[in-house]
């Protein structure tokens, strides 16, 4: 069976990956900054030791769910996304043998887009958040990598990302419909894709096999809508009230002008009326997959 390191293995998603990798009888491993991690690192400062030889390496851990507020915060996004990667490779050069594998868990913010249907992977990389810039860059340094070294390299491109206590957006919607703090504005019809974390273990395996980019989301994409009564019902609330989209949008305004301590601001307010979906075929067509229903599988504690 197949050693494997795992790098972020004590955040949301690396917790769920790991945890359903073992269930498999693979031989994990992990490097991080938690007291559990195998190996000890923070792999934005400084080079981990790898004494191990490893089948696949699966690059989980990054920042993210984060608006950057100053110029560090801001360079936080590349020291721990870019320079983070670039220290786990360089451990990695230290190692006895180059892995046969190296999976990148990337984002579909690297596209750069608000709005849109069914956005593939050959849209242009037009990210300029520190976010998607950050891992754009580890992204082409990965590529070039891989690609000197004979590695298999699969990229996986992720939206909202679905399980048990999630982070982002998808948990302040839980926390909001919980406090009833949380709006919907107008009738919550936008859709956005989203994926149950459990899928990514799932496709792990074969991605380590062939390689390649991929977006992963599920095969419906639900509307805030959907998403509110379906956390409203497992939190045993009632649905969000709407509010009228010209009151949200004098509230977006009032926003853009005191800042970020408001709730809502012209750029929130776009991500909540529009729609931004991506396809998954190239997934299901090469990595031979059929992803969960969120609706059906999400369970939020």
């Amino acid at each position: 069976m197949q050693k494997i390191l795992i790098t972020g293995a004590s955040g949301f998603l690396g917790s769920v990956i790991t945890r359903i990798l073992t269930e498999m009888h693979y031989n994990i491993s992990t490097i991080g900054i938690s007291k559990t991690d195998d190996i000890h690192c923070d792999l934005s400062k400084s080079i981990p030791i790898i004494k191990s030889d490893f089948d696949w390496i699966i690059h989980i851990a990054g920042k993210a769910h984060v608006m950057p507020k100053n110029s560090n915060e801001i360079a936080d996004f590349f020291k721990v996304n870019f320079e983070g990667t670039k220290n786990l490779i360089k451990g990695v050069e230290q190692s006895f043998k180059r892995p046969q594998s190296i999976i990148f868990i990337s984002t579909v913010a690297v596209y750069g887009v608000e709005s849109g249907t069914n956005i593939n992977e050959d849209h242009p990389l037009q990210g300029r958040s520190p976010y998607a810039l950050s891992k754009i860059k580890a992204e082409k340094f990965l590529k070039e990598w891989c690609s000197k070294n004979d590695t298999v390299l699969g990229i996986l491109r992720p939206p909202l990302i679905a399980g048990k206590n999630p982070p982002g957006n998808l948990g302040a919607m839980i926390k909001g419909v919980e406090s009833k703090k949380y709006f919907r504005i107008d009738k919550g019809s936008a859709r956005k894709s989203i994926l149950m974390a459990d899928d990514i273990a799932r496709l792990i395996p074969r991605l380590a096999e062939v390689g390649g980019i991929y977006n992963v989301c599920d095969n419906v994409h639900p509307s805030f809508a959907e998403l509110d009564i379906l956390i409203a019902n497992q939190l045993n609330k009632r649905p969000p009230k709407s509010i009228p989209y010209l009151i949200a949008k004098c509230l977006a305004i009032f926003g853009d002008l005191l800042g970020s301590n408001f709730p809502i601001n012209s750029t929130k307010l776009d991500k909540l009326t529009k729609s931004l979906t991506f396809s998954n075929e190239k997934a299901k067509r090469d990595l031979n997959w059929e992803p969960l229903n969120v609706l059906q599988n999400f369970k939020i504690h």
